[in-house]
């Protein structure tokens, strides 16, 4: 009597996302992306990537890239990403990516390159740096999704043209050697993404810009207390039950996010009855901050003095990803018709 052949486990759904080595980590990135990649290595199969060849079009001084990486990884663990649960990887070490992003280079036009925002901007940013890693950087980021062959990419709207002109590489692929790559869309467990302000009431927090008006994750707890007693305030609300202004809004946002229920409870009563003193207010923010960051801050720094550990993480990730890769490749190389014994 002839065996059953066991039926292979289906395969998770596919989650892709990747972070630039440049900069340092802060609650923007952490409640905006990091939490919800936590989130998703439960459910689904997840590859992170440190994307250190990208850092290339804006950073091409390499001498603090090794430190740069090494900390991305060792702050986005601290976070809870568990290696032994996701592909945490760095880009440079999948090579079969490379190969990918040449032919679909192939079918990106010069012309839409250049229409893309994030290239206008950072071309006028470096005007003596147009580099065509910058120029077809979209390319390498659909390279680095459908390389997994991902359907969901975690991203924020700032990416959303970039993620469209992955959708159009690979529908041109698929239409040119037939089905292989899934359209890629964005996901974030159907929740808006997190949009944390900064400090100063001036935008959203950022790695690079405004940093006295960012809280990072390494930021120690002095400094941390120091930057939210400098927050922007005002002489507080006139009249009962006023609208809050947006720079006093985030104060209330950060508060919820890192606070507890009955502090918010209790300031929004107070706004509400004109007898807030933002003081107050802001010395338990800054207590809360500080409770919230200081784990994280410790666990980082341990991780990222420990380089064996490091080493280590980064080889499984880089053999998960190559597992992954090289099954994606071989489909490839059937379809274009480039596999010649």
């Amino acid at each position: 009597m002839e065996k059953k052949k066991q039926a292979l486990p289906a395969r998770r759904q596919v989650v892709m996302s990747g972070i630039r080595p440049t900069g340092f980590l802060h609650l923007g990135n952490y409640f905006g992306a990091v939490r919800n990649y936590v989130r998703m290595q439960e459910e689904y199969e997840c590859y992170f990537m440190v994307a250190d060849l990208h850092s290339l079009t804006t950073h091409p001084d390499t001498k603090e890239l090794k430190a740069n990486v090494h900390r991305v990884l060792a702050e986005n663990i601290a976070c809870g990403l568990d290696p032994d649960k996701v592909a945490l990887y760095c880009q440079s070490h999948l090579y079969e990516t490379c190969e990918l992003y040449l032919y679909l280079c192939m079918l990106a036009y010069k012309g839409e390159l250049e229409k893309t925002s994030t290239f206008k901007e950072k071309a006028r940013k470096q005007p003596d740096n147009i580099n065509a890693g910058l120029l077809t950087y979209p390319v390498l980021q659909t390279a680095d999704i459908i390389i997994h062959r991902a359907r969901y990419v975690p991203v924020g709207k700032d990416q959303e043209q970039h993620l469209e002109m992955a959708r159009n590489f690979v529908n041109r692929f698929n239409h040119r050697y037939g089905e292989v790559f899934p359209e890629p869309a964005a996901f974030n467990f159907g929740e808006e993404l997190l949009k944390i302000p900064s400090l100063d009431g001036a935008g959203k927090m950022s790695k690079s810009e405004n940093q006295y008006a960012t809280i990072y994750l390494s930021d120690d707890d002095e400094l941390i207390r120091k930057k939210v007693m400098r927050a922007k305030t005002d002489p507080g609300p006139a009249e009962r039950n006023s609208a809050k202004p947006d720079y006093i809004e985030n104060l209330f946002l950060l508060m919820k996010l890192v606070g507890t229920g009955d502090e918010v409870k209790k300031f929004d009563e107070d706004f509400n009855n004109c007898t807030i003193r933002y003081g107050d207010m802001k010395k338990q923010l800054a207590e809360d901050m500080v409770k919230f960051v200081h784990p994280i801050r410790e666990k980082a720094e341990a991780f990222r003095n420990d380089e064996k550990y490091l080493k280590e993480v980064m080889q499984k990730g880089a053999e998960k990803a190559t597992k992954s890769a090289n099954a994606t490749m071989e489909r490839v190389r059937e379809a274009m018709g480039l596999k010649y014994f």
